[in-house]
């Protein structure tokens, strides 16, 4: 995205309202996405997945932590995100910065919404590869199925654009290996 184009839409975004029904708002290759609030599931499926996570951090990776919230900014690409769950070091989370380096993120989840599963699925599987983020969790509560992907890479093709190299695809139920990481999905209910 040219940078010019990208700062006027970043100026926008930090103007548009961001209450009720709006939840959050992003910047992707289409422009600006207006994020609806989500369902109660989508935010039970957040907890529980953040709850398991940050337990295992706990015990491997000290100072490192799984939060919702926190906005990912790559201004060279022209992309803001907001992942439904963030896996990084705390101490970024201190940084006077408003928002994270994709450089210091391990791992994005998204919990699929049923009004707009195609920017989980389609941009953001081309933008978070392309930040460097290593670690991308797609959990889908429409079908009950999660999809990890992995290794970002350049891709096939003329273009050579980023993306995810390994995906590994599971079902509600599964104890699925994320990275370093077991998520236990016995928990997570549909919709």
């Amino acid at each position: 995205m040219d940078p010019s184009l990208y700062a006027r839409l970043r100026a926008i975004a930090d103007e548009l309202p961001v209450t009720p029904p709006v939840w959050a708002v992003e910047i992707g290759a289409e422009g600006i996405v207006m994020m609806m609030s989500p369902v109660k599931r989508h935010e039970l499926i957040t907890f529980r997945l953040g709850r398991q996570l940050n337990d295992q951090l706990a015990r491997t990776r000290p100072g490192v932590i799984a939060h919702s919230g926190p906005e990912i900014e790559s201004v060279p690409l022209g992309r803001m995100r907001r992942p439904d769950l963030v896996v990084l070091p705390e101490a970024v989370l201190e940084e006077e910065d408003a928002f994270v380096d994709p450089a210091d993120v391990l791992l994005v989840a998204e919990v699929v919404s049923a009004s707009n599963p195609d920017n989980d699925y389609t941009q953001k599987t081309r933008d978070y590869p392309a930040m460097g983020i290593p670690l991308y969790l797609i959990v889908d509560p429409r079908t009950g199925t999660l999809s990890v992907l992995s290794d970002p890479g350049p891709g096939p093709g003329p273009d050579g654009q980023p993306r995810y190299r390994a995906r590994h695809d599971h079902v509600f139920g599964d104890h699925v290996p994320v990275g370093p990481w077991t998520v236990d999905t016995t928990g997570f209910l549909t919709y």
